[in-house]
């Protein structure tokens, strides 16, 4: 099987394999936060080490969404478009809000919101659109 052939024989775009890179990051940092989050509980001097715990589980939960549509995109599945999509538009305010925590944070919430936006452009652009089998509506 060629590289730019899916399992299901879709041609997967550049456009598709960037954006499955995108996620596979985003997915990617998140369950890195979560694992960092649960270490932080069990062995480091949290205000409420249940709560870490808790967090870090909810975050390693929540990494399963974009890891799920990366690997959709990878695979030239329709269905992940609609994950990745829900995913980033979620970003955009979590992008706004880390960059008004100032520090660091705004380094993190600009990175996160160029993420998110060249993920929107790449998963709207007609040639992924087309790639997934999603038509489009005459004109």
């Amino acid at each position: 099987m060629s590289g730019e052939q899916s399992s299901a024989g879709k041609r997967r775009t550049p456009r598709l394999t960037a954006a499955a890179a995108v996620a596979a990051a985003e997915g990617a940092a998140l369950a890195a936060w979560g694992v960092a989050l649960l270490v932080l509980g069990l062995v480091g001097d949290p205000d409420s080490p249940q709560q870490a715990e808790a967090g870090g589980l909810t975050v390693l939960a929540l990494a399963a969404m974009p890891l799920a549509a990366a690997y959709g995109l990878w695979h030239a599945r329709r269905w992940s478009r609609g994950p990745a999509l829900i995913i980033q538009l979620v970003a955009l305010p979590v992008a706004w809000t880390m960059s008004q925590s100032g520090g660091p944070m705004i380094a993190a919430g600009a990175a996160l919101g160029a993420a998110a936006v060249a993920e929107l452009v790449l998963l709207v652009h007609p040639a992924a659109t087309d790639a997934l089998g999603i038509g489009r509506t005459a004109q």
